[in-house]
């Protein structure tokens, strides 16, 4: 077995790496190049972490590199923020693209040359029709468009025109440079595509120096071409577009030829990847910002506490293929699970605290007992927590009058508590209102560590804080953005969820959670997986629910 077919086993088999190793096989590429071209017009969100990691992926896997490309075409939406955002997210997610960084207005002058190349060789010519006579003219899926009446115009009049638009001559939309192709081809793509539009606006990189702009379409594949990418990996809607791509490719003298390859995006339920919605939660004010943890932005998932070989798992486990899907939200939030249950540190935090008064046990006096740090990782030892006489527990542990199969606190009911004692509640406390505010408890003091030495059972292990230590903190409970499994693009705000975040202003957590400064998520012992947040102050840490211990899903979508 070759280095390459053990380097593809390894990975996990899907078509496109297929079709890189029968390419390495029969000598077509020496190396492999992929390239991850993104628009800096937003944040990244977790579909680009699927094409992230297939063409990172496949370049480490088979010996090759991949570039960071920045495809930087329209300057009225992208801006240096998005550009510093991708570039922390990608390295976040554990790729590094090493001296590959490169962007398409690196090439402004030699898209420009190719261009005039077009025009002189009568491919290509400047349209004075407005976008809504153009756009009257393409046709439908089913009629033939209507070639313009400046398409026969002479080559000399297309390169003085078009040199004019690059002098600035001309206002926005009075003119675009378009192939000349084919106006009834059954692909509207190939009806004579605009190559340059008019843009007088300052771009990130270049400023001023440019009055008019490449489309998309005539950058990307030029720019594959020239730094030399052997496969360009995009997402299946551009599909249609691969016919064009080649156009360009055969009828320029570019330096390389790179080829296209499809596979289906990401789409996940209870969420929009949209990058116009995205973009228009954060201006509408609907999140915070692109690091809310509701959004599915890296950032987001980053703030959230979404360790990135978590996601890598995810993508792994979902796969490359050619049809379009929707991934259950569970499967996501499995891969998170199982690397968080490994690596978390446990501790406790009571989310909505009832307080808990044990009756017998001495005023004044507290003792530390041993708790273990993580059960799935011997070397993660143990810390000391303190019990006294008054605790706080979860207020859902205690219910005055219990169902049948309620097996925490209740009048009469001995429960343990978490690496400590059995307690037996005797009293519920209320106020005037009728509220219970306190429970009276006592506690059998050879029981300590939780277990009792006469061998009688209890059906139930609580959590708890000692009152006399325990830090207040704030705890952000996020639930889905969304209320349906598949969201309209089109109208997203009827179906925001209103009840996407909960915040709990008066928990309280262990000293250990209040001392530690890291971002790690850790496990809140029978709660979820927690992570510390930036706006934590001294004194008042602020935790981010990352996800629960079980599946939230199901009962989200009626089917648990």
């Amino acid at each position: 077995m070759t280095a390459v077919d053990t380097a593809v086993r390894e990975a996990g088999r899907d078509f496109i790496r297929d079709i890189v190793a029968a390419d390495l096989a029969s000598g077509r590429h020496k190396t492999v190049v992929t390239r991850f071209p993104p628009e800096p017009n937003g944040y990244l969100h977790i579909g680009h972490a699927k094409s992230i990691c297939l063409n990172f992926g496949i370049a480490e896997e088979f010996g090759g590199r991949c570039h960071l490309r920045f495809d930087d075409t329209n300057p009225t939406k992208e801006e240096q923020e998005y550009i510093d955002a991708i570039e922390r997210d990608v390295r976040w997610l554990g790729f590094d693209w090493g001296k590959h960084l490169y962007h398409a207005s690196d090439y402004f002058e030699q898209l420009y040359q190719w261009a005039e190349h077009l025009i002189r060789a009568s491919k290509a010519y400047v349209d004075d029709q407005s976008q809504e006579e153009m756009r009257a003219a393409r046709g439908t899926l089913t009629e033939a468009g209507r070639n313009s009446p400046y398409r026969d115009r002479s080559v000399e009049e297309n390169l003085d025109l078009f040199r004019r638009m690059r002098a600035g001559e001309f206002p926005n939309g009075a003119r675009v440079l378009r192939a000349k192709i084919d106006m009834a081809s059954g692909n509207i793509n190939l009806r004579d595509p605009t190559l340059y539009r008019i843009l007088h606006a300052s771009h990130p990189r270049t400023g001023n120096k440019w009055s008019i702009y490449p489309s998309y379409d005539f950058a990307h594949g030029q720019s594959d071409a020239i730094e030399g990418i052997t496969h360009s990996i995009c997402t299946l809607e551009f599909e249609d577009h691969r016919p064009l791509y080649d156009w360009f490719i055969e009828n320029l003298p570019v330096p390389s030829r790179p080829r296209q390859y499809e596979f289906a995006r990401l789409n996940l339920s209870y969420t929009v990847l949209s990058k116009r919605v995205l973009t228009e939660l954060v201006r509408g004010g609907h999140v915070s910002g692109w690091d809310d943890p509701r959004m599915p932005t890296l950032a987001g998932l980053r703030r959230r506490g979404v360790p990135p070989e978590a996601i890598r798992d995810f993508v792994t486990r979902i796969g490359v293929a050619k049809a379009n899907s929707i991934v259950d939200m569970a499967m996501f939030e499995f891969a998170v699970r199982e690397v968080l249950n490994k690596r978390a540190l446990r501790r406790m935090a009571v989310l909505r605290p009832l307080k808990v008064v044990i009756e017998n046990y001495p005023e004044g006096k507290s003792e530390e007992l041993d708790a273990v740090n993580n059960p799935e990782d011997a070397s993660a030892g143990s810390r000391r927590i303190r019990f006294g006489r008054e605790l706080f527990v979860e207020r859902d542990d205690f219910m005055e009058n219990p169902p049948k199969k309620f097996f925490r606190l209740s009048p009469g009911k001995e429960v343990r508590l978490r690496y400590a004692y059995f307690i037996t509640c005797r009293e519920a406390i209320k106020n005037a209102a009728g509220e219970v505010v306190e429970l009276r408890c006592t506690y059998d003091p050879a029981t300590r560590g939780g277990n009792a030495p006469d061998g009688r059972k209890v059906q139930a292990t609580l959590h708890w804080v000692s009152a006399a230590d325990a830090v207040p903190a704030e705890v952000r409970l996020y639930n889905p953005l969304f209320t349906r499994p598949n969201p309209s693009g089109g109208d997203f705000a009827a179906d925001l969820n209103p009840s996407s975040l909960e915040v709990l202003n008066h928990s309280r957590v262990e000293p250990a959670l209040a001392a530690g400064n890291t971002v790690e998520a850790v496990q809140f012992e029978r709660q979820g997986y927690f992570c510390r947040d930036q706006d934590s102050a001294p004194g008042r840490p602020v935790f981010n629910r990352t996800v629960g211990l079980r599946d939230t899903w199901a009962k989200v979508s009626g089917s648990g």
